[in-house]
C-alpha cells in the first residue's frame, strides 16, 4: 500500500488536471484500489523536477504517472500534470521514466488509451507512441458527446533518447 503522503499528492493533482466535462478523474478510492492491484507502480514528479518527496508546500507534486505490468505488456493507466506545472516538461519527464522503467522490466510493449481529442496526443507521438487501435463513440463526455478511444503503443527500449 502507497503511504497516504503519496496518495494525497496524486489526488491533489488529479483533483485540478483532469477536465471534470468528460469524467476521467479516478476517485481516492479507485486510485487506491489500483495502486495495490499486483505489477502496478507509479511515480511522483515534484515542482522541483525531481521524483524523490516529500512532497510538501516548498515541493508540491506536480505530476504522476500509474502503470500496471502483467508479464511482458504495461499499460500507463494515468498521466497528469497539475495545470500551473504544465509547459515545464514534467510531462515528458514523467513518460520517459514510465518508459525508461519498463524497458528495464522486460516490458515489450507499453500501451495507453486516451480519447480521440485528448491534446496530449502530440506529447505521446512526439516520444514515438504510435496508434494502433480505435474504439468508436467509447467515451461519453458529461456534456453528452461520444467521443472515439484511440490505443497507442510503443516497445520500450532502455536508454533510448525519447527526446
Amino acid at each position: 500500500m502507497p503511504p497516504h503522503d503519496d496518495i494525497d499528492a496524486m489526488m491533489d493533482v488529479m483533483e485540478c488536471a483532469f477536465d471534470p466535462a468528460f469524467g476521467e478523474a479516478w476517485t481516492r478510492a479507485q486510485l487506491t484500489g489500483g495502486l495495490i492491484m499486483p505489477g502496478t507502480q507509479y511515480a511522483i514528479i515534484g515542482s522541483d523536477g525531481r521524483f524523490d518527496g516529500p512532497f510538501d508546500a516548498s515541493n508540491e507534486a506536480a505530476g504522476f504517472a500509474v502503470v500496471r505490468t502483467v508479464l511482458d505488456e504495461a499499460e500507463l493507466m494515468l498521466i497528469a500534470v497539475a495545470p500551473r506545472w504544465r509547459g515545464r516538461g514534467y510531462g515528458r519527464h514523467l513518460l520517459i521514466d514510465v518508459i525508461d522503467r519498463a524497458a528495464v522490466a522486460g516490458v515489450t510493449r507499453l500501451f495507453l488509451e486516451m480519447r480521440s481529442d485528448n491534446p496530449a496526443r502530440a506529447l505521446y507521438e512526439g516520444i514515438g507512441f504510435c496508434p494502433v487501435g480505435r474504439r468508436p463513440k467509447y467515451y461519453k463526455g458529461r456534456d453528452g458527446i461520444r467521443r472515439d478511444a484511440v490505443t497507442y503503443a510503443i516497445e520500450p527500449v532502455a536508454g533510448q533518447p525519447y527526446y
